[in-house]
């Protein structure tokens, strides 16, 4: 991963220093809650329903074990004794006391860390493929491009006070593991005919109250214009985006209300004005990428006789083969897939214990590499095959061994009603509910890959829109009610779901999701995915069963 230099370290103890000064002020009464507000929200400090929330950066979800036993640390320290890994490949922490957040900030410059730009009209952080570096379908390591655009925008004077947050993702794979469609500004990086690398530029996607699919305003931009593009893109959102009312504030508005030809050009015109002077210098991409730590990777056999015996002797460590290791790009090498989304337990949510056994195995056997998915997930991408079965038992130990990556209870959750003072209605329990009616492991495999996105509210933190099957939290008269549309996707085919019909009330969800399953294995051809058959088939079936069911 990336490795701070002098810059970097003075720039996050400064900025720890100043809010610590903050914070006594508020609390000695000087400055009011008004006056503090947007000085805490520029430190990622929330105030939820029961406590402050913390948020804390992880750039593009890269860790280092230190870094993620000082997460466990404060966890055990200053909150309940977890973390919540959120849908930016974030942390919060959601128990937090107003006097110990300067401590916590100071505790987080340590290990090179802080909580910079996680909240405010500001670009935030820069969402990359989980498996950056170990994955062989991509053209370059996405990461330098999002450590690139994090040293430009970090404290950028021109976009720290823009119409709304803003948020990037950026992918190097034909297999979009980041969202990038459902962004302001989606990156996917190209290999031209010549060999030259570039960028497919997305802009306007995004979910909340009105999402939207970002349309593609440039097929190849080359690499070294990056920068100068991106800026421009920006300076026409900063001239044009609605600062009056903030339900109309995204630059998915602007771009739906300019249209994409007329927002190209406009891009394209004030990119004239910026002028070659500010492409990106290639010596500056050497710099940021020779800051990585180099993976040194052994030669090794395509086959481990150690781990085919073990898979082989032990049913569990052979399903969690099938579903949370992915190819690795090395022979003899894999991608581990540690799911946060145990049967019972809150998505996202790790224990620090659980965190220190991850930091331990990321340093053990991990070549000290530890990433955090947009599905609330944790990777340890390079995992040499013959040390499977000792990372296994490790994680069945700490409870995190849970063997649904991609199937049905591996659900992508917000706080909800638990935490959050937006919320209409609770996610996480509706999570934990369905995750219940498919505890049958073998069931859950039958069904195969199904992504279930929840939210409980209409700001979509949860990523029900691009859900397969998506749910929607909405208050009725003080009741929790769900909305449930199907057919979304927020991978490289892209969809936003149809609404199925009127609301649930609560105790309804799980079992009209369990009647959706059913009509799609009735249904299903072949190996089709439930998105494939929703998407061949249409609403019709689905609705049916699910309000024959429910009157």
């Amino acid at each position: 991963m990336y490795q701070y230099d002098a810059l970097d370290r003075e720039m996050v103890a400064d900025r720890a220093a100043e809010f610590r000064g903050q914070v006594a002020r508020r609390l000695s009464g000087e400055l009011t809650e008004d006056q503090f507000k947007p000085l805490r929200l520029m430190n990622g400090l929330y105030l939820q329903l029961h406590a402050y929330m913390l948020r804390v950066a992880i750039p593009y979800g890269a860790l280092n074990p230190t870094q993620l036993r000082k997460l466990a640390g404060i966890g055990r320290t200053y909150d309940k004794g977890y973390g919540h890994f959120t849908t930016r490949q974030n942390l919060q922490f959601h128990w937090i006391k107003l006097r110990d957040t300067p401590d916590i900030l100071d505790h987080l410059a340590s290990v090179d860390m802080h909580a910079i730009q996680t909240s405010g009209n500001c670009i935030r952080n820069v969402t990359a493929d989980p498996y950056a570096g170990a994955t062989a379908d991509e053209v370059d390591d996405p990461r330098v491009w999002a450590e690139v655009l994090r040293q430009w925008s970090s404290f950028h004077p021109e976009f720290s006070f823009l119409p709304r947050k803003f948020k990037f993702a950026i992918t190097a794979s034909p297999k979009d593991r980041t969202a990038a469609r459902v962004h302001d500004i989606g990156l996917v990086m190209r290999q031209g005919r010549d060999g030259a690398l570039g960028f497919e530029v997305i802009v306007g996607g995004g979910m909340g109250r009105t999402p939207y699919v970002g349309p593609t305003i440039r097929e190849f931009l080359p690499v070294d214009q990056l920068l100068s593009y991106v800026e421009a893109i920006l300076r026409v959102y900063n001239r044009h985006g609605r600062r009056d009312n903030k339900y109309k504030a995204r630059i998915k508005i602007l771009v739906a209300a300019l249209g994409t030809e007329e927002f190209t050009r406009q891009v394209d015109a004030e990119w004239a004005k910026i002028g070659e002077g500010a492409n990106l210098p290639e010596a500056e991409v050497a710099r940021i990428r020779a800051a990585f730590a180099q993976t040194a990777f052994e030669t090794l056999p395509t086959r481990s006789e150690a781990f085919e015996a073990a898979r082989a002797a032990t049913s569990g460590l052979a399903r969690f083969a099938r579903n949370n290791l992915k190819p690795h790009k090395r022979a003899g090498y894999t991608i581990v897939e540690i799911s946060l989304k145990g049967i019972g337990e809150t998505p996202g949510d790790a224990s620090s214990e659980q965190m220190e056994v991850v930091a331990d195995l990321g340093e053990r056997y991990g070549q000290g590499d530890i990433r955090v998915t947009h599905e609330q997930n944790l990777v340890l991408p390079h995992i040499k095959l013959d040390d499977v079965p000792a990372v296994w038992a490790a994680l069945k130990g700490a409870g995190i061994a849970t063997p649904n990556v991609n199937l049905i209870s591996d659900i992508i959750a917000c706080p909800g009603l638990d935490y959050c003072a937006l919320a209409n209605a609770r996610a996480i329990s509706i999570a934990q509910n369905i995750a219940e009616k498919f505890r049958d492991q073998d069931r859950a495999e039958k069904v195969g890959e199904l992504k279930i996105k929840i939210s409980g509210c209409i700001n979509a933190c949860g990523h029900h829109h691009v859900g397969h099957i998506g749910i929607l939290g909405v208050d009725k008269k003080g009741e929790e009610f769900y909305q449930l549309t199907l057919g979304g996707s927020g991978a490289e085919d892209a969809s936003l779901g149809a609404m199925l019909g009127p609301a649930l009330p609560y105790e309804k969800v799980a079992e009209a999701v369990d009647t959706l399953i059913e009509v799609y294995l009735r249904e299903r051809k072949g190996d089709e995915r439930f998105l494939d058959t929703f998407r061949r088939t249409g609403v019709a079936a689905f609705k049916e069963a699910v309000y024959a069911d429910a009157h």
